[in-house]
Order: structure tokens, then sequence, then C-alpha cells
């Protein structure tokens, strides 16, 4: 399915967005997650269901100041 992750189209086989996670490399990183542009908390993101067209932003904190 096409979806854009970050601002980037891409096509992805993930069908929730746990699975995205983990074939982009996150697996069990601390990450924040949003489904077109609503926030999506870690505990429900293995019911999160992707859709074609959905725009996933995923933010990792940074340390320093």
């Amino acid at each position: 399915m096409k979806i854009t992750v970050n601002g980037t189209t891409q096509e992805r086989a993930a069908t929730t967005l746990d699975a995205l996670l983990v074939e982009l490399g996150y697996g069990t990183a601390k990450v924040a997650t949003a489904v077109n542009e609503s926030f999506v908390p870690a505990a429900s993101r293995p019911e999160q269901r992707l859709n074609d067209g959905d725009r996933i932003e995923i933010v990792a904190p940074r340390q320093g100041g």
C-alpha cells in the first residue's frame, strides 16, 4: 500500500502501525507516532490499522540543548 512516512511517500507491506515500525527498523525504539495527524500511543499501535493514503509521523527523542 502507498503511505506517507515523515513526508515521504512510499510503498509498504505493513498493515498496522506496530508492523510498520518494525519494517522501518525502529523495532522497540522509543518514538512518538501519529496517523493522519492523530497521536497514537504505544499501547495502541498493534491495533492501529493502516490504509492506503495514510500519513504517518514518527518522531524520536533527541538529547542535547
